[in-house]
């Protein structure tokens, strides 16, 4: 008898991360979001960050999955140095795409997952997204249409958002919350089966 597979645990809500692995064929046994703080620390660069807050979230979720694949990532949208943070609200989100306008930014997404024997496996993925110049009415138009909300930089790649995007450099997949080779390569280095 074949041994059984081990569970895989997704330590985040996010509906995207979900979708991005159902669309090459991975299910998730179990969705287990971990609440982190995710105030920079002082000097903290954005890659550094998202770097940082997928391991406490991996962490986090492997306490409390023993044996399972846990599989964890977080998304920072930053200009240069410095971050652009997930809006809270409609001012916010209209700050973010004010400063990412007529921009190039980078989207660093990092992926961590901890196999069932414990080994710690990550990558960091960063992706150059370039906005035209929005003008005040499209800042509106988004911000009314609540594509900013609960998105880091205030906005989706695959939603309204798209209208303002002149050009990316890297993987779509990243900036929407996983980018799906790296993903794929860790997740099957910890044993789960694919395909």
């Amino acid at each position: 008898m074949a041994p059984t597979p081990p569970r895989l645990v997704l330590a985040s809500a996010s509906p995207r991360r979900r979708d991005l692995l159902a669309q090459v064929g991975i299910v998730v046994d179990a969705i287990d979001p971990a609440s982190v703080d995710e105030t920079p620390s002082p000097r903290e660069l954005p890659r550094a960050l998202a770097i940082r807050l997928a391991w406490e979230k991996a962490n986090l979720v492997a306490a409390r999955q023993p044996g399972a694949i846990v599989l964890a990532a977080d998304t920072v949208v930053a200009c240069g140095r410095r971050e652009v943070p997930r809006p809270t609200d409609e001012a916010a989100a209209r700050r973010a795409l004010a400063l990412l306008s007529g921009r190039q930014h980078a989207v660093h997404t990092a992926v961590c997952v901890i196999a069932p024997d414990g080994r710690r496996l990550g990558r960091v993925v960063t992706t150059k997204v370039k906005f035209k110049r929005l003008s005040p009415a499209e800042i509106d138009a988004h911000v009314a249409h609540g594509g900013w909300a609960d998105k880091a930089g205030g906005y989706a790649l695959q939603g309204f958002a798209a209208a303002f995007v002149l050009g990316v450099n890297g993987q779509p997949a990243a900036v929407a919350g996983l980018p799906l080779p790296e993903t794929v390569n860790l997740l099957r280095a910890a044993g789960l089966r694919w395909p």
